[in-house]
């Protein structure tokens, strides 16, 4: 283990994943776009990740007008934050005795809506589970979960190709509403602070740290708020009108930046996706990756300068005050 330090300006944070860990909930929310469209969840997730909502939308729900999108995001984001709300909610409602609606969910599962399947082909790399910050083990994706329960609701003796056209489509979506349903209430999906976080955030003074994030405003504002970060005066988020690109262009980052006063190129970047990644290095900041939702082999070519497990490997201090203040950081790695 070797320690590097250096000095910069500010500090440009992505949000899911480097701060907090809901993507358990992003992954529940994708999966059910894939349902709702007859695709593989599993592609869907990984091909998703990190990158905007409304660029995601766009390619998999090409039908969605210009003028309906932004209502369509706001949905799919509010969408998240049910699932992240879902698990407790349904425990407080079986703590009163309350039964799940006629139609076989809880109020607070996000429900499935049949819709007509279109074919799109994809086989990205799919992104680890996260980590769970009280056990230091990774949990399970959605993809996987569906999968296992969906696999326990079917007679050992069926074949049922959930996804091949050829099938009985009204028996394969009432198994996976079924499995969807058990999956939904099964598994906390709650949005957690991630290790190292909370230090790090109080180490660097006001007005020198910016959340740039692919979350829209529900969405990032929501899933701080729930793990008790206050979201900074600068929060670039993906609804953003200034932005021409989202991740893994630099715009997001440099937008940060510029609206903090600093030049990108004194910034920090704390990023785990490796659109994110990528966007920080073309922004011209030194990045640094952490392995909090990927494993260190998809991650570690992205071109980071730095790749740590999470934020507790990276100390920050300040010297100097005022305008010269310069923060100074330590990196084991």
């Amino acid at each position: 283990m070797q320690s590097t330090t250096f000095h910069a300006d500010a500090v440009l944070f992505d949000m899911d994943g480097t701060l907090t860990d809901s993507i358990a909930a992003v992954e529940a929310a994708w999966g059910a776009v894939a349902v709702d469209l007859g695709l593989d969840p599993e592609t869907v997730i990984a091909a998703t990740h990190g990158k905007r909502a409304i660029d995601n939308l766009a390619f998999y729900r090409p039908e969605i007008k210009a003028h309906e999108m932004d209502a369509a995001v706001e949905a799919f984001e509010q969408s998240i934050l049910d699932f992240a709300d879902s698990f407790k909610k349904c425990a407080e409602r079986r703590a009163i005795g309350c039964e799940s609606s006629e139609s076989g969910f809880g109020e607070s599962t996000p429900a499935l809506s049949p819709t007509s399947a279109f074919s799109r082909s994809g086989s990205l790399s799919t992104p680890s589970s996260p980590t769970d910050p009280t056990t230091g083990a990774r949990r399970p994706s959605f993809a996987t979960r569906l999968s296992d329960m969906l696999a326990s609701a079917i007679p050992e003796d069926s074949v049922l190709p959930v996804f091949d056209e050829s099938i009985d489509k009204k028996r394969a979506y009432a198994d996976i509403e079924a499995a969807w349903e058990t999956e939904a209430d099964a598994v906390d999906r709650s949005i957690r602070i991630l290790p190292g976080v909370k230090d790090m955030i109080e180490c660097i003074p006001d007005g020198r740290y910016a959340v740039a994030t692919s979350g829209a405003k529900t969405y990032a504002y929501g899933a701080m708020t729930r793990v008790g970060i206050t979201p900074p005066p600068v929060t670039i988020t993906a609804d953003d009108k200034r932005l021409k690109a989202g991740k893994p262009a630099p715009d997001p980052f440099l937008l940060a930046a510029s609206c903090l006063g600093f030049d990108a190129k004194r910034c920090v970047v704390f990023e785990d996706s490796p659109s994110g990644i990528r966007a920080g290095v073309a922004s011209g900041a030194t990045v640094i990756a952490v392995c909090t939702s990927h494993e260190r082999s998809k991650i570690e070519d992205c071109g980071a300068h730095f790749v740590v497990e999470d934020m507790r490997k990276v100390r920050c201090r300040t010297e100097g005050e005022g305008a010269t203040t310069q923060l100074v950081f330590t990196v084991e790695h």
